[in-house]
């Protein structure tokens, strides 16, 4: 059996129903609907939109026999199934799932034009980043990280780095100053591709402007 080297500090968390430990984990006895039920909720735990609608194929190599596995959560009544020629497709029994898959059953839902459901990765470590990307990790700057990581969320701290840097521009000032322009006008992430060219702009014409002349 494979060691785990534990959990870190830089992971996202899923939320899972107190239902799932008040009756689904004593009544589930077999490890491979277990699992699916599981994968299931970690799945739409991450997913954004209104439509939570999972694939079989999303369930690819989490049971030998994800099928199945399906059936038995299906009848158990954890999952909801519906099949739509050519495809079947899965919700979580929850009254967002409810309604997704009886908008699925009368035609107003159209399952083919929803993104594909990407499963979460687990995104670096801010200090990590930091380190490997910008320079040594000073006690100052330590502290700026943890600070901004209360402020803005571990993510949001993250990815203003890995800006930061394929533009080159290796400072903290920089990223703080990507991460205040996302709290006044939202996450640039949550912007369509019009608005990301626009955003573009801001920093290298508008109030970052300064920060790409330090270095």
């Amino acid at each position: 059996m494979p060691n785990f080297n534990g959990f870190t500090s830089s992971e996202t968390f899923t939320a899972v129903p107190d239902s799932f430990f008040r009756h689904l984990l004593t009544e589930i006895e077999d490890a491979d609907e277990l699992k699916v039920t599981l994968h299931a909720l970690w799945r739409v735990a991450h997913m954004e939109g209104d439509v939570h609608l999972l694939r079989e194929r999303d369930f690819a190599g989490v049971v030998p026999n994800a099928a199945a596995a399906l059936e038995k959560a299906v009848r158990r009544g954890t999952l909801i199934r519906v099949a739509r020629e050519p495809a079947v497709y899965y919700f979580l029994n929850s009254p967002r799932g409810r309604a997704a898959a009886e908008s699925l059953r009368s035609g107003k839902l159209d399952p083919e034009s929803l993104p594909a459901s990407i499963p979460p990765v687990e995104r670096p470590n801010a200090f990590k980043l930091y380190e490997e990307n910008i320079g040594p990790l000073t006690p100052l700057i330590a502290d700026a990280l943890k600070d901004a990581e209360k402020t803005y969320s571990e993510a949001w701290v993250a990815e203003a780095l890995e800006i930061a840097v394929k533009r080159n521009k290796r400072n903290w000032r920089y990223v703080e100053a990507i991460l205040k322009r996302w709290k006044e006008e939202g996450h640039a992430q949550k912007q369509d591709k019009r608005d990301a060219q626009k955003s573009s702009r801001k920093y290298t014409e508008g109030e970052f402007a300064e920060y790409l002349k330090r270095d």
